[in-house]
């Protein structure tokens, strides 16, 4: 299914966060506090915008994992053909499945995945894997879509999610499988925000902090491994 939307993917998302995607994605970096001897997983990279942004943070090293090799090959792309400032890592990118990361425990100062929590079988053993991957006092920041607390933008934002975005998505990418149709179920049935903090405190995250973003239309969750 993201197979068949990749070539337009970056396309869509643009067009419908109404640009915010990207500030979103260097917010949840800023959040991080990257260091120059970070070493970074983007999980469920795709197309490697979030890793691109750790990279242009200073990042010692970024490595992004995908299941989803069409996803892959723009990120490879995007990365040749990115000019960064001298001394800036070049991402790389591996095809990986996030409930069994191929990287020994404590490999990573830095652990990030973007609107793709939702969309795993098991997000539990996820959030696992991330704890496990992480070195002491390492962080974890979870970008997700959810619902704005006014409800006059909630319901504007409901309309818009379920009825107007899947249109004119599917419209864009030329999806014939229903991905957009899926993805804003996806948003709608996944936990809330305070269900998802209890799984990443199950998962052994502590100080965990919330960061809605644009009114809530989307949240950063910033947890953190023990030192």
């Amino acid at each position: 299914m993201f197979g068949a939307i990749a070539h337009r993917y970056d396309l869509n998302n643009r067009i419908h966060s109404l640009g915010r995607d990207q500030a979103w994605r260097r917010r949840a970096v800023w959040l991080c506090g990257v260091r120059p001897t970070d070493h970074v997983l983007d999980a469920a990279c795709g197309t490697g915008d979030l890793a691109e942004a750790f990279a242009v943070a200073g990042a010692a090293s970024v490595v992004g994992v995908d299941f989803t090799d069409e996803m892959l090959k723009i990120a490879r792309r995007k990365a040749a053909r990115t000019r960064r400032p001298p001394g800036t890592t070049n991402p790389r990118y591996t095809l990986a499945d996030v409930t069994r990361l191929p990287f020994a425990d404590a490999s990573f100062d830095i652990v990030s995945i973007a609107f793709g929590i939702r969309n795993v079988a098991e997000p539990d053993r996820v959030l696992g894997e991330f704890h496990r991957t992480l070195r002491p006092a390492g962080r974890l920041i979870i970008l997700e879509f959810s619902q704005p607390t006014n409800r006059m933008l909630r319901a504007v934002n409901g309309v818009y999610c379920e009825h107007i975005m899947p249109l004119t998505a599917a419209l864009i990418a030329g999806d014939r499988c229903g991905a957009y149709r899926y993805l804003p179920k996806s948003i709608a049935t996944f936990a809330d925000r305070e269900q998802l903090l209890a799984m990443m405190l199950n998962a052994g995250f502590v100080s965990i902090t919330q960061h809605p973003m644009t009114f809530g239309v989307c949240v950063g969750y910033l947890g953190h491994v023990a030192s």
